[in-house]
């Protein structure tokens, strides 16, 4: 059953959020609790594979919610986001309708009349029985309410942004045949970006902002530890101080979280005790997605080892 108390401590939020695997800081931690106590959307933005999508599955297995997720792309509106009407039971329905004409209109003098009774049997073709909900609607009407995921936000067009604004400042949304429609449940939102353009002044008021970078290197240790617990202590501290030194590199696309996750699993699915330069370069394209990057990051491999080796023997 879903826990939708509001949690009791910004502790309570980092130590639930752990129990799924999901190493927070104190910043995270703190935004989701803020977003739990004052019922407020949180906009969480930074670059990609740093956690922002895997912060609200954490917290949707953490409190026992359904996660509903909506994927933006350019061009998504509101038939796709909110609702549309199931066309295929409407036709079918006016079909009937017309067999069955000359009973629905036998009791009719005049023509108004006809009329009346027709108009009628059209307002039920538009009720809510026609409706094909989609994942907004679907969050709102959840009985026990949801976590209501809404990634990459940046993707959609700027009027889409103006569809949410209802959603997110007063968890309900108006269909014009339908009246307003609000949540049972007030659903938990994240909203996730990756920047790659400015979002409105009006989406940015009604949410928390949360910013997750690059976590800092005792953090990240603890991660790749939760995500890979056989991977040596050594061989963790001497990965993680690697890929630190190799985001100093000016790089097209620098490796995230989720790649450090990755390549924990290939080192230890290969064995490896610790760094060595045969390793790295033969497992460089885990870390890094493109030619140039791999060809920049190449000739730096042995001085990287035998820095983020010293600084795993101080640390």
């Amino acid at each position: 059953m879903a826990d939708t108390r509001p949690t009791a401590s910004i502790e309570a939020v980092e130590s639930g959020l752990a129990a799924q695997g999901y190493i927070a800081s104190r910043q995270i931690a703190t935004a989701v609790y803020l977003s739990q106590q004052i019922d407020k959307p949180i906009l969480v933005e930074g670059p990609a594979g740093v956690g922002k999508t895997e912060l609200a599955k954490a917290i949707a297995a953490w409190r026992g919610m359904k996660m509903i997720r909506l994927q933006c792309y350019e061009g998504l509106d509101e038939a796709k986001a909110l609702y549309e009407w199931k066309y295929a039971k409407q036709l079918l329905y006016t079909q009937i309708l017309k067999d069955k004409l000359g009973e629905v209109l036998g009791g009719a003098q005049t023509l108004g009349a006809a009329l009346d009774q027709l108009h009628t049997f059209g307002d039920v073709f538009f009720s809510k029985e026609f409706v094909e909900p989609r994942p907004l609607l679907q969050a709102l009407e959840q009985p026990n309410g949801c976590v209501l995921l809404i990634d990459e936000i940046d993707k959609s067009d700027a009027e889409f942004e103006s569809l949410l604004l209802e959603i997110l400042s007063d968890f309900q949304v108006t269909i014009p045949e339908l009246g307003t429609v609000a949540a049972v449940a007030p659903p938990t939102v994240i909203l996730t970006s990756n920047s790659e353009r400015d979002l409105g002044d009006a989406l940015k008021r009604r949410c928390l902002h949360l910013h997750i970078g690059f976590p800092e290197q005792r953090l990240e240790e603890r991660i790749v530890e939760s995500r890979v617990p056989g991977i040596s202590q050594t061989l963790r501290k001497q990965m993680v101080g690697f890929i630190h030194e190799i985001r100093s590199l000016d790089l097209k696309k620098l490796p995230s979280v989720s790649e450090a996750i990755d390549w924990a699993r290939v080192l230890v699915l290969l064995q490896a005790s610790e760094l060595d330069h045969e390793i790295v370069r033969d497992t460089l394209n885990v870390l890094l997605k493109y030619e140039a990057d791999i060809e920049a990051a190449t000739p730096q491999i042995s001085a990287f080892i035998a820095k983020a080796s010293r600084q795993g023997v101080f640390s």
